[in-house]
């Protein structure tokens, strides 16, 4: 019986598969275990090759990216234990054992290696990545999904197979390390880390700095918008609302009306449109199939009814016209010349502007909950 599958994710990694198998397969031999090594391919080189002349399984992940590469190669895998690594000698399958023993005594679900608390060889991670992207991006998904790790991108991980099962992976991308974290976090597994040597690449990095970080903030937003875009907006909304509603009813000198108007009628409409942003995430948050997005998201969606939304729409958007109007006739009967309705018309541009948000906002987040199931007429 199989007690460990090493998952290596693979692109032109010629130069550097052949020794990683022998030394995981040294490692298995050493432990005296039976393992298996399932590299998913997605070369244009000779790796495939390799990998099969060393007796390991490959597979070819039916789309390109890192998430894809490890989702087809767990679907293959046999093992009791599932380890992750990448095939470029940046983490050396020597480290294994410490992975194996912490799952094998029921202590850990899922292993990650941190590289920050092991050690790093010179030249083998950008300082950009070392001391600002990495914290940064491990700093945010501990604080919202309480992981507590260190090193929430490191390469190497293992994990038992009901982990494995709990887990509801399905990014395709680079933000799949996140995902994981993120997934193991929220079904309450247990997570360890044990530290370990980062080797150099061998060969061109395939990682894109800013592309990569993008993407894994990208992710944590989709599962927590409420901290990103929802209470920004809020917090946004109602300073440019009391702003805008305080000099409406104050008898300010005309200029600093001006001003404060226009800076309030700003904040609103930035909150305004921040705000419905974050609903847009949690709604397709539901559709992609993620669970408890907080609890301001979750009511924020669950109250949603497309007709009430449109008629409150309409209102605001009757309400601006109705004002502008007001504003164009006055400005007739002036003889179309210089007139001072600087408030009329920036309130009529404000629920214009809120009135057609919230309409089109209505239609789409509709769209959204379609597939969900969601859509009610409350």
């Amino acid at each position: 019986m199989v007690l460990v599958s090493l998952v290596i994710p693979t692109m032109n990694e010629e130069e550097t598969i052949g020794e990683c198998i022998r030394r995981a397969r040294a490692v298995f031999e050493e432990m005296g275990i039976e393992g298996e090594v399932i590299v998913a391919d997605s070369s244009g080189d000779a790796t495939p090759e390799i990998a099969i002349s060393l007796g390991a399984e490959v597979v070819r992940p039916e789309k390109l990216g890192y998430g894809n590469a490890y989702l087809a190669g767990f679907a293959r895998a046999r093992g009791r234990y599932i380890v992750m690594m990448d095939g470029d000698l940046t983490y050396d399958p020597a480290d294994m054992p410490g992975f194996i023993r912490l799952l094998e005594s029921g202590r850990a679900d899922f292993v990650i290696g941190t590289r920050l608390k092991g050690q790093i060889e010179e030249g083998a991670m950008p300082a950009l990545h070392r001391y600002l992207g990495n914290p940064l991006l491990t700093g945010i998904l501990n604080l919202l999904f309480g992981a507590g790790i260190s090193d929430a991108h490191s390469g190497m991980r293992a994990m038992t197979r009901e982990a494995l099962d709990r887990l509801q992976l399905r990014a395709g991308g680079m933000e799949f390390a996140s995902e994981m974290v993120i997934e193991a976090s929220r079904k309450g597994l247990s997570i360890e880390e044990v530290p370990i040597t980062y080797h150099p690449r061998r060969g061109a990095s395939k990682l894109r700095s800013f592309t990569d970080g993008w993407r894994h903030l990208r992710f944590m937003i989709l599962y927590r918008p409420g901290p990103f875009l929802l209470l920004p907006g809020a917090v946004a909304l109602v300073l440019g609302l009391a702003l805008t509603l305080s000099v409406l009813r104050q008898e300010l000198a005309s200029e600093l009306r001006a001003h404060s108007l226009i800076l309030g009628s700003m904040l609103l409409i930035i909150g305004y449109q921040t705000l419905l942003s974050g609903v847009y995430i949690a709604a397709f948050g539901k559709t992609y199939g993620v669970e408890g997005s907080g609890w301001i998201a979750r009511i924020l969606t669950s109250y949603h009814s497309l007709e009430k939304e449109l008629l409150a729409g309409l209102a605001f958007l009757g309400g601006g016209v109705a004002l502008g109007l007001d504003v164009v006739l006055r400005w007739r009967g002036a003889g179309y010349g210089s007139i001072q309705e600087m408030q009329e018309s920036m309130m009529a541009m404000i629920l214009v502007i809120i009135g057609i948000q919230t309409i089109f906002s209505a239609v789409f987040i509709s769209l959204l909950l379609l597939k969900s199931g969601e859509v009610n007429g409350r």
